[in-house]
């Protein structure tokens, strides 16, 4: 077995307290060279899949194996692309979501959203939302003041960074000095009395929790995702992530309204949230016995802990764009892995909870952030390095730098036991030696 596959499947399962002795049990397959990147996004992919499997079917008490097949899991990752409504492509990116130029680096923005494409407006005080008055608007300001700028109005722009500059920065040294996610156990609340059916109230947007919840309706639960009613989720969006659960709008706000989703919540076995941190704490969501999912796009800590974000940006933030691009322009993942990843990954983690909770009782809590997901990806999977599997010998030519040989086993060769040397100036005889 690939031992960069199996490293990566371990890492996630020791992280949800999963038992090892079921790692045995996953098996991998497909074809091979799917999601090409700088960083293992295919390892990340694979892993996030394997152990939300591997989750499933201990809390099912199945006795089979998981099979992780790289060409549905790569498909999978990219489903937004693959997504047709009657033989229309979806529209993944609103036209001012993209990168700019600013005056001295680059900036990426995400107008999906209405009101956050009236944020970005209003922030760089462009009328109309003509793509070349705000690329003028960008290229005349640093980019640092264009991200505090728009975040300031309630839009959604980050400064492209290096993986250094990330490292250094504040927020990038809170994401580090933390695990990939927490889970807690908060009370000692004695096990719910589940119906038939696992109840999972979904109060989350665009992709990362939409995966979770739609994997846990694949998984039979019975998911209702409720919105804001003058804020429904993007229509692509939702016909993409959406399948297996039932929708509402409910104004929380409202009365009666409110009424009807504490009475929804209060009956619920598991609620996943996915906006920024503190945005839900007035509605009071806590009950005795719950699971919650939060997830977030920089966590709920440090000072981009209230700060909304999406995949895309967590990319340009983290220094993931610049590892991925050129020396002309920053680059990006070949799917929205962040999100994608991320999905499973809570998926894995709401079901894990719930097994241990069965067991032992308690309220849990579990938290992942976008941003510590790609900390994940760029420090804990390894990638494939060339100059790791290089050497430098002497040599008659002069210094050689080479490739080592990749044939390697228990009591083998250690390398070659002589260098190249002058061509034709060995006599014709067998050596020897």
């Amino acid at each position: 077995m690939d031992t960069t596959v199996r490293t990566g499947t371990e890492l996630l399962w020791s992280a949800l307290g999963g038992d090892p002795a079921l790692l045995d049990r996953v098996g991998y397959g497909g074809p091979a060279g799917l999601l090409p990147a700088r960083l293992p996004v295919m390892e990340l992919a694979r892993a996030t899949v394997a152990v939300c499997s591997l989750a499933a079917v201990e809390r099912a008490g199945l006795p089979g194996r998981v099979r992780v097949d790289d060409g549905a899991v790569a498909t999978a990752f990219v489903s937004e692309r693959h997504l047709r409504v009657d033989g229309r492509a979806p529209v993944n990116f609103a036209p001012l979501s993209r990168l700019w130029r600013a005056r001295d680096g680059w900036v990426r923005t995400h107008a999906n959203y209405p009101h956050h494409r009236a944020a970005l407006l209003a922030a760089l005080g462009v009328r109309g939302e003509s793509v070349e008055a705000v690329e003028a608007a960008i290229a005349e300001r640093r980019a640092v003041e264009v991200e505090t700028a728009v975040y300031a109005a309630g839009g959604l722009a980050v400064a492209l960074r290096t993986p250094e500059e990330w490292a250094a920065h504040e927020q990038g040294r809170e994401v580090a000095a933390r695990p990939l996610l927490s889970r807690e156990r908060l009370d000692d609340a004695a096990p719910k009395r589940r119906s038939a059916r696992l109840r999972v109230l979904d109060m989350t947007r665009v992709i990362a929790g939409p995966v979770a919840t739609r994997t846990l309706a694949l998984l039979g639960a019975d998911v209702l995702r409720v919105d804001p009613p003058g804020n429904p989720e993007l229509a692509d969006q939702h016909a993409d992530t959406d399948f297996g659960k039932r929708t509402a709008a409910l104004d929380l706000d409202s009365p009666s309204d409110r009424r009807a989703f504490d009475e929804l919540l209060d009956a619920a076995d598991v609620l996943v949230t996915g906006y920024r941190p503190g945005a839900l704490d007035r509605f009071g969501l806590h009950r005795p016995g719950l699971v919650t999912a939060r997830l977030s796009a920089w966590g709920d800590y440090g000072p981009w802990a209230e700060r909304r974000g999406f995949d895309s940006l967590v990319q340009v933030a983290t220094g993931i764009a610049v590892t991925e691009g050129s020396a002309d322009r920053p680059g990006a993942l070949p799917a929205q892995a962040l999100d994608h990843g991320s999905g499973y990954l809570l998926a894995a983690a709401v079901l894990r909870s719930l097994t241990e909770q069965d067991r032992e009782g308690g309220t849990r809590l579990v938290r992942l952030a976008l941003a510590q997901t790609g900390h994940w990806l760029t420090t804990a999977l390894p990638r494939y390095e060339p100059e790791r599997y290089l050497t430098e010998t002497d040599s008659p030519l002069g210094r050689l730098r080479h490739a080592l040989s990749p044939v390697s086993y228990d009591g083998g060769p250690a390398g070659w036991s002589r260098p190249p040397g002058v061509a034709g100036a060995d006599a014709p005889v067998w050596s020897t030696a």
